[in-house]
């Protein structure tokens, strides 16, 4: 055999190749898929995944606002905010946030599940979450994926 044979190709930001996929999360428990989504942005699922790399695809995620969560989660789970002033501590349940910007509880889950460094904050630009069915993503032609 030739020895050339043998190289390992290194994934870095000019070859990597990127794709753009479509989630639908009507009556999907929210952690799970979260957890899919996360590990397709990050680019687990490809054979030249590598860790300091942006090699992920984008996920556009839409029916964000018809997501299930088991169990009494809707009002028992409380998620915290600071404002980063003196008392600017807020409590939210997931029903008060999916009244108002449904798309934050499935952005919450997804960054919680990145790296919570550089890397992880640019990661998380590729993801775009739609309350509803419309998405302004049809030109990059995204390819449905079913979880």
């Amino acid at each position: 055999m030739d020895h050339n044979s043998y190289k390992t190709a290194h994934t870095n930001k000019a070859n990597a190749k990127k794709d753009w996929v479509i989630v639908d999360a009507k009556d999907q428990v929210l952690g799970r898929v979260a957890s899919q989504i996360a590990m397709v942005i990050r680019g687990k699922h490809k054979p030249g995944f590598s860790p300091n790399v942006d090699c992920g695809d984008n996920v556009v995620v839409i029916n964000a606002a018809l997501v299930k969560m088991t169990g009494k989660k809707w009002t028992k789970r409380v998620i915290f905010t600071h404002s980063g002033y003196n008392g600017g501590q807020k409590e939210h349940t997931p029903t008060m946030i999916r009244e108002k910007h449904p798309e934050r509880l499935i952005e919450h889950a997804v960054r919680g599940m990145l790296p919570g460094n550089r890397i992880g904050r640019k990661l998380f630009t590729n993801l775009h979450v739609y309350a509803g069915a419309e998405h302004p993503h049809e030109a990059q032609q995204p390819k449905a994926i079913k979880f």
